[in-house]
């Protein structure tokens, strides 16, 4: 069987940054990688490391708003001020509501359900139209699942090497939220997260980033 593997090109996401000097930015292993640079290296990227100075409250909002964006696999700013748009009018804590929408994206459950080894993966899964919802094929990476909605991979890309690598691996615990279904390769949105419940590898603040566009 030929192997197929999943290699990202600029294409398919808005990053402009490779994922390891995103790390070191910001001084954290922001997707929890095993090989993060950050790991043995702390410094920012640049020839003398890049010293952190004291950033203003105005700085550490912005840190946190770009924080949030890369790990979604770098949201565009218009569709991410759309997404918090809708988050403000919702019921209830806008920050919640802000995580809640972005976990409810397809590519973030496709990484969530480990049939990709990174959301930027999962992206260009969805966009392969690989992916599918309720049975029927869904290209978009930002397309929003609603409670009950069943994700799954297409019979023709099972077979996958990476899709079934990332699958046997599975290096990170489903959530409470989903449902995996792993000789199907499928999963159900079960409901909205709350904050506690969403597995960030680091520390998120998304009530700072409710400060930032509220300031």
């Amino acid at each position: 069987m030929t192997k197929v593997k999943t290699v990202l090109t600029p294409s398919h996401t808005n990053r402009t940054k490779p994922k390891g000097k995103l790390t070191r930015v910001y001084g954290e292993n922001l997707w929890g990688a095993d090989k993060a640079p950050v790991n043995k290296r702390s410094t920012r990227p640049g020839q003398h490391g890049g010293a952190r100075k004291k950033m203003t409250d105005f700085g550490i909002q912005l840190r946190e708003k770009q924080k949030l964006k890369n790990y979604y696999g770098n949201v565009g700013e218009r569709q991410f001020r759309n997404i918090f748009a809708e988050a403000s009018r919702r019921k209830g804590d806008t920050s919640e509501n802000l995580v809640g929408l972005l976990e409810s994206r397809l590519d973030a459950i496709v990484f969530r359900l480990n049939l990709a080894p990174t959301v930027f993966a999962a992206r260009q899964l969805v966009n392969h139209k690989h992916v599918q919802v309720n049975g029927q094929c869904v290209n978009i990476p930002s397309y929003r699942c609603k409670p009950g909605d069943v994700v799954e991979v297409r019979e023709k890309a099972k077979a996958m090497t990476a899709v079934a690598e990332s699958v046997q691996k599975m290096s990170r615990e489903v959530p409470e939220y989903l449902t995996f279904d792993p000789a199907g390769l499928k999963g159900t949105f079960v409901r909205m997260p709350t904050l506690e419940e969403v597995p960030y590898a680091v520390q998120m603040n998304p009530n700072l980033v409710v400060e930032f566009y509220n300031r």
